[in-house]
């Protein structure tokens, strides 16, 4: 039984399980009412180990911000979407999409002046690699490199060796399906090829609608042909403040991190609303394996924006939506996110033995890997 097994065999036996709607009243930024009757998850054990700064770049670089990681169809290498050993690709030459093998080691790239701002990332069962390009250059990039221009807002869909199949989006503009995005967040595709997309980044910050609030969902058939949009800016169950990472179980239920509202909500893969739970904390990035454990990352929660709640990773069963385990965050000189205590990655895969990795944003970069322990 490898190390993931034995993790996922204790949601049998209920260890220490947080369920959904335990009650405890808090004070909280604006949003759900619902969220200040679930009990701040701080406290339960950690069974993994963390490790900083693993994983090698290709030669003559550094990692920068990575949101974007995924898991190949080996089950132990890697995909890693770098900002280019910074927080953006607008003024590098370097390729973004790396692949590591097991060891961490670099063993392809690609996608040098194709992408700006990788963000979220899927691997379908083909082996190709899809990356969300999640906003257009700004006026300094465009100064600094006019070149910048005619990228972003888009979904790419690349070979496993790094061949461009297919482009969803406009790139360089901002709109709506289906032709265009709005700041995408993550794309997801289905075991029947479907593929989702989910706008938009900057909506999570916005407590009033205005006339640019946008929070959506899309559904492209495999070859790319529109199919429908789901989901509105809001506060309600089906409403969203930025959804900003998918997954999906094996059920076939759609797990959107609706990272404004501080919550998961639960799709049917027509847009249907079938649950909303709030005691994974405010999440930056989602996955869920075979076993159907959910991997929930947070690197955001402060007192402003999460009252209670720290940043960590915390894995539970997405059948049921028990909580089993919390890992707190790492030291770091800044915070991650908005402020708060410590650092935690955005991204997050798993690899096939429960070996987790967090891709770091801001001024913690790089990945962490967090390796299971056996549980006594």
């Amino acid at each position: 039984m490898n190390k993931n097994k034995l993790l996922y065999s204790a949601v049998a036996t209920g260890l220490l399980a947080v369920l959904p709607g335990l009650a405890l009243a808090q004070a909280g930024a604006r949003g759900p009412e619902e969220h200040a009757d679930v009990t701040p998850v701080n406290n339960l054990p950690n069974p993994y180990e963390t490790v900083r700064n693993w994983g090698t770049p290709p030669e003559g670089r550094t990692w920068g911000s990575i949101s974007a990681i995924n898991i190949d169809i080996d089950g132990e290498s890697l995909w890693v979407g770098d900002r280019c050993g910074a927080n953006s690709c607008a003024n590098s030459t370097v390729d973004p999409i790396v692949k590591l093998n097991a060891e961490g080691m670099p063993v392809l790239s690609f996608g040098a002046g194709l992408i700006l701002w990788p963000h979220g990332m899927d691997v379908d069962r083909e082996g190709n690699v899809w990356v969300v390009d999640a906003r257009s250059a700004n006026a300094a990039e465009l100064a600094a490199n006019p070149a910048a221009a005619g990228k972003g807002h888009t979904v790419l869909k690349f070979s496993p060796t790094g061949e461009l199949l297919l482009t969803l989006g406009t790139p360089g503009e901002a709109g709506d399906p289906p032709t265009h995005f709005t700041e995408p967040n993550d794309v997801l595709v289905a075991p029947d090829g479907s593929i989702f997309v989910a706008e938009t980044h900057g909506a999570q910050f916005q407590d009033e609608p205005g006339p640019n609030s946008k929070s959506r969902i899309s559904k492209f058939a495999p070859d790319g042909t529109f199919i429908k949009s789901f989901g509105e800016w809001g506060f309600e169950d089906g409403q969203l403040r930025s959804p900003h990472s998918l997954a999906m179980d094996s059920q076939g239920r759609l797990f959107v991190a609706d990272r404004g509202n501080r919550r998961i909500q639960i799709f049917d893969q027509e847009g249907g609303h079938i649950d909303t739970w709030y005691q994974f904390s405010r999440i930056s990035g989602l996955y869920i394996d075979a076993n159907d454990m959910l991997y929930a990352i947070d690197s955001e929660s402060d007192e402003n924006y999460n009252p209670g709640w720290r940043k960590g990773l915390r894995v539970g069963n997405a059948r049921t939506g028990e909580v089993l385990y919390y890992v707190p965050e790492h030291n770091s000189e800044r915070p991650t996110g908005m402020g708060g205590i410590g650092a935690m990655g955005e991204g997050v895969a798993v690899a096939a033995d429960g070996t987790v990795y967090g891709g770091e944003v801001g001024p913690v970069q790089g990945l962490t890997k967090f390796i299971p322990r056996l549980i006594d």
